[in-house]
């Protein structure tokens, strides 16, 4: 009688492969939780190297470079064990608790900080039972059943609503429903929570922040999580980058702090010229390099577009960031 494979991770926890489903699957059947994010193989929050086995490819691996692949990296969202398998990562422990639910909401309230972005609130029915890390995401079902991918933009609170940031796609259907069609009021649906873009242990370390576009809602949430930690667990440094195309791109203010947190450094970043701008210009992780920055000490947690975020981890790895020390949420086209 054959056993099934066994995936070992680098704690020392190992779990069973189940065939048909992808590693990060194996390992969810088992009760663990890895580094995920899209779940289609398209960003590469899932990436890890794989030390020896075999794998066979699910989907196609977009969100690796070819350089990566000769590298031994995989997607674990993306392939199946066929031989006992050791990955280079560890697993989760704050989210094995975490449910993955279906449930409805309404929009308690809809904003329009700018003409390419909205913030509304969605108010959930007394008793959901949702819990969820700050920096996680939901999948909204609107009309026709369409399924679309948001971060909650705040940590939990006390009334259950959550927050969201949605940026205008021209000719998107379902940009269509939120910009010409929402009012307060509406019933939707949404699954959740997924991801595994939380905050760490970061006490006595230099936190860095970076966003660009609506990827400032997890910054925004991480912030609200840091500020409801205690003294001993704060970071020593706080800094946030913000990247956009022009000034209007910064929608919100970032949350004030209480005065046990570090004092918060933010730099906008603008990518384009733009008349009047003094400040930083370029990529955000360029601006954060001509600072001179220690990385040797540092956590780093970066949301926004899959390019950003590649390029961000290479040039902070390469400068001296430990290489589990970049955590990643990456926004694909649905």
């Amino acid at each position: 009688m054959s056993t099934a494979p066994l995936i070992r991770l680098a704690n020392g926890h190992q779990f069973p492969a189940v065939a048909g489903l992808s590693l990060l699957d194996s390992a969810a059947r088992a009760g663990f939780v890895l580094e995920h994010s899209c779940r289609t193989g398209r960003c590469s929050s899932c990436k890890t190297r794989l030390l020896d086995g075999q794998v066979r490819a699910l989907l196609p691996d977009q969100g690796l470079s070819a350089q990566e692949r000769e590298a031994g990296y995989v997607l674990s969202c993306a392939c199946e064990a066929l031989s006992d398998c050791s990955l280079d990562t560890e697993d989760l422990g704050p989210l094995a608790g975490i449910k993955l639910l279906t449930l409805p909401a309404r929009i308690a309230r809809i904003e329009r900080p700018s003409e390419q972005v909205i913030q509304l609130w969605l108010r959930l029915p007394p008793n959901a039972g949702l819990h969820f890390l700050a920096g996680q995401y939901i999948n909204v079902i609107g009309p026709q059943g369409l399924k679309r991918a948001y971060s909650i933009a705040n940590a939990p609170r006390p009334d259950g609503q959550l927050e969201l940031h949605i940026k205008k796609v021209e000719g998107g259907r379902m940009s269509q429903y939120w910009f010409e069609q929402a009012k307060p009021n509406d019933l939707l649906r949404f699954e959740g929570p997924r991801g595994s873009f939380f905050l760490r242990p970061v006490a006595g370390m230099d936190l860095i922040l970076m966003a660009t576009g609506t990827g400032f809602a997890p910054i925004q949430a991480l912030l609200q999580e840091l500020a409801s930690r205690p003294a001993q667990e704060q970071p020593r440094s706080l800094q946030v980058f913000w990247g956009g195309r022009q000034p209007g791109d910064f929608y919100a203010d970032l949350p004030a702090l209480p005065a046990h947190c570090p004092t918060l450094q933010f730099i906008p970043v603008l990518s384009r010229d733009h008349p009047g701008w003094t400040g930083e210009r370029g990529y955000i992780q360029d601006a954060l390099l001509r600072r001179n920055p220690k990385l040797g000490q540092a956590w780093v947690f970066a949301c926004g577009s899959n390019a950003m975020i590649a390029g961000a981890q290479k040039s902070l790895e390469q400068a001296g960031l430990p290489g589990r020390r970049f955590f990643s949420d990456a926004f694909v086209a649905a």
